[in-house]
Formats: structure tokens, sequence, C-alpha cells
């Protein structure tokens, strides 16, 4: 490896290291205050449809899937950062865009 190779090398390793800070390493998605904010909606989103919405109407299923597929985009991002962090990114940013 000549001077300019071993630069490259050790800026991505530096690179590496500031994005693993940024996202724990997969499975510790639930350190990720996106996913706490997302599980915090779910629970209100759950409380506030047996509070107010009839479940006769199928709308508060529905508000119950929404929230929750925000914490599994999060999870399933968490964990696929596995193999790869472009598609922990992706999904990441899926789950933030349907909060």
């Amino acid at each position: 490896m000549d001077g300019m190779d071993m630069d490259r090398h050790r800026h991505h390793g530096c690179a590496m290291r500031e994005l693993e800070r940024l996202i724990p390493p997969h499975g510790g998605y639930r350190k990720l205050k996106s996913f706490q904010v997302a599980q915090l909606a779910y629970d209100v989103t759950v409380r506030f449809c047996d509070r107010y919405i009839s479940p006769r109407s199928g709308t508060p299923d529905q508000m119950a899937q929404v929230a929750r597929s925000g914490m599994q985009n999060i999870a399933e991002g968490s964990q696929a950062s596995g193999t790869s962090k472009k598609t922990e990114l992706k999904l990441t940013n899926v789950a933030r865009a349907s909060l």
C-alpha cells in the first residue's frame, strides 16, 4: 500500500467509526431516539384511539398499524446494518418519513 492508499484507508476507517457512533451496531435500535419517539407515538396513538374513536369504525386498527410500522422499519433497518449501512439508512429514513 502506498502513502495515498494508506491515507484513504485511514480516512475510511475514521468515517466508519463516526457513522457507527451515529448508528449503533445492528440490533441496537432500542437505543435510537427515532425508535423511542416511534414507540411513544405508537403508545399515544393506541391510547388516543381507545379513548376517542369507536373500535367499530376500523380507524383505530389502521392508525395503530401505521404507528407500528414506524417502529418495525427502524428495527428492520437496525438489523440490516449487519450487512449494509446503506440499507439501514434507507429503512430508517422510510420509518422517519412515516412518522
